[in-house]
């Protein structure tokens, strides 16, 4: 599933199985860039049947689609404003003859198996019955490290400002997310077209009411709250039931409904499927990625700023080399990479590209990252501190990803155009980054560029209240170790930082910033001791954690402590076979 969320173990969720989408005959309101196809909307389903990109000028596609008819294929929908008519067939050399067709620019499968028998009959997604909650609002990690509770003393938003969640669909009825739901605006995109049944942009998993409470929940006393608690929220279900995939035409039909229903900005914690990595010179991906491209940029002409997650495999975006993961929806294969290549819709021009952080600011272990590829990090979770949010039936839960860092900036982004309604995406873009909270590099290598821009970070973790015309405290002095230390089992090893030029005590918020290279992390207790001998304990990992290394940023109430002198990262190993190496470390005052 291309879902850009992991769970409590950093797994990627499974998709729910759940049924959902679009009916043959349903056909989209008028517009001037959508239309379904009603020659399409009779036509049976048959095994073999492909989707296809038809690409062309935009305008007029009226002679694309003859053509798509007389060469074998049915037109499923079109976009013409962009030029992108979603073709389906079941003829093997579809693709090659309408290559050939005068004035087709780029022809591309979208999947690497059938297109589902449900795209031509859907059926609507459950209502699920709903649970009332007695948890009263409290204000969770995630939102009092973005500055998001003082920020709700300037603004909550505004009900004008409208927010697309293009995702697995949304639980309407939640308790959470009723009061901000904006059901006229809300759709189904599943296989390519929109669906406007009520109901059906509803959840076929958990993962996108999730993101919604994030953005937008209520605050109403129950429960949690959102980002922007009082801006509107609309569904836009791009995910198919069964595989829970999101191919390529689903987001192109969001962005286009994003654009011409005034979404002021969307939020878009997945990749395209079935393809991590879509490569131009395959004919294709180069297909997809320019369907999608175009989608984007009409979007945003229309005003919508995209917000899109990073990604979970710990994997340097700005140097790419190979992929084993695609396609998702057959086969996987070995790929080659190069930087050409790109994960889509997150590094399409003008998208904002989010990482995440765990709780205290460090970069989340599963975080994509990735040098000017990255624009702003959020609260994403990690380990035991997850995102809390709502989740279908009334319900809550945790869920940890860059899935859920997204949505952090898309309701800072709300915020902001709440404050600002003039403000366009480019604007946004500017001030998202100019108001971020500076995070310098952890002692990890792979991290480079500079505290104020970096590639784990970019412009830095997204702040609520500068957003909306607040301040905070910038960070001070930094000092690091680079040196080398081996951790042998059973052993204690500690690395020292001797800091100057720092007057008074240390801060209540001092950064430990931390890379060590370890074969199981289980293994581990770390702790920084002060100048005086006091000790912090950082973390004790659990017995049970078998993953390797760790890259982390502490945050320390170190406030009783003088700063000068020398501190130390103490590193205990307290079993037997696996040993590591201190790789640096930082302290950030």
């Amino acid at each position: 599933m291309a879902l850009a969320a992991a769970g409590a173990a950093l797994t990627i969720l499974a998709p729910a199985g759940l049924a959902g989408a679009a009916p043959a005959s349903a056909s989209a309101p008028a517009s001037s860039s959508t239309t379904s196809s009603t020659a399409s909307a009779s036509g049976a389903w048959a095994a073999g049947t492909r989707a296809y990109l038809v690409i062309t000028a935009p305008g007029d596609t009226t002679s694309v689609r003859s053509a798509v008819t007389d060469n074998g294929g049915t037109v499923f929908a079109h976009y013409d404003a962009i030029g992108v008519v979603v073709a389906h067939s079941a003829s093997a050399s579809f693709a090659a003859t309408m290559r050939g067709v005068s004035g087709v620019q780029q022809v591309g499968a979208t999947r690497t198996s059938d297109v589902p028998a449900d795209a031509y009959n859907p059926a609507l997604p459950s209502t699920p019955s709903q649970t009332p909650t007695t948890l009263t609002e409290t204000n969770r990690w995630d939102m009092t490290q973005i500055n998001a509770d003082k920020a709700w003393a300037v603004t909550t938003g505004s009900a004008t400002v409208k927010v697309g969640v293009l995702d697995t669909g949304v639980d309407d009825r939640h308790q959470d997310l009723a009061p901000n739901f904006n059901a006229a605006d809300s759709v189904s995109c599943a296989y390519g077209r929109p669906d406007t049944r009520a109901g059906a942009w509803r959840d076929v998993d958990t993962h996108g009411t999730h993101v919604a409470g994030t953005i937008a929940a209520a605050k109403n006393g129950k429960g949690v709250i959102g980002v922007a608690p009082n801006v509107k929220i609309s569904s836009v279900r791009i995910a198919e039931p069964g595989s829970g995939l999101f191919f390529a035409e689903n987001t192109i039909c969001g962005f286009v409904w994003a654009g011409d229903h005034g979404f002021k900005v969307t939020n878009n914690s997945y990749y395209t499927d079935p393809w991590m990595f879509n490569c131009p010179d395959d004919l294709d991906q180069g297909a997809i990625i320019e369907g999608v491209r175009r989608a984007q940029a009409y979007a945003e002409s229309k005003g919508s700023l995209q917000v899109a997650a990073a990604g979970n495999s710990d994997y340097d975006l700005a140097n790419k080399t190979t992929d084993t993961s695609s396609p998702n929806d057959s086969t996987p294969v070995r790929r080659t990479l190069t930087n050409a290549c790109i994960d889509i819709p997150t590094e399409l021009p003008g998208v904002v590209t989010v990482s995440a952080t765990g709780k205290g600011s460090g970069k989340a272990s599963y975080s994509n990252f990735g040098t000017d590829v990255i624009d702003i990090a959020a609260p994403g979770g990690d380990g035991a501190s997850g995102v809390y949010s709502t989740l279908p039936g009334g319900k809550y839960g945790n869920l940890s990803g860059t899935s859920m860092a997204s949505p952090h900036v898309t309701g800072v982004a709300a915020l902001m155009v709440s404050v600002n309604p003039s403000l366009t995406p480019a604007d946004i873009r500017s001030r998202l980054a100019a108001q971020a909270r500076d995070l310098p590099c952890p002692a990890d290598r792979r991290c480079t560029g500079t505290t104020a821009k970096n590639g784990f970070f970019g412009e830095g973790e997204t702040d609520a209240l500068k957003a909306v015309g607040g301040a905070t405290q910038p960070p001070g002095k930094s000092f690091q170790n680079l040196d080398d230390m081996a951790i042998a089992d059973n052993a204690t090893v500690e690395s020292p930082i001797t800091v100057s030029g720092v007057s008074g005590n240390a801060p209540a918020t001092l950064k430990a910033g931390v890379d060590i290279k370890h074969t199981y992390r289980g293994d581990l207790v770390l702790s920084l001791v002060a100048p005086d001998g006091t000790v912090y304990p950082l973390e004790d990992f659990a017995d049970s954690d078998g993953t390797d290394n760790v890259a982390k940023t502490y945050t320390v109430d170190a406030s009783a402590e003088t700063a000068n002198g020398t501190w130390k990262l103490r590193v205990r190993d307290i079993a037997t076979r696996d040993t590591g190496t201190i790789d640096s470390w930082n302290l950030t005052f």
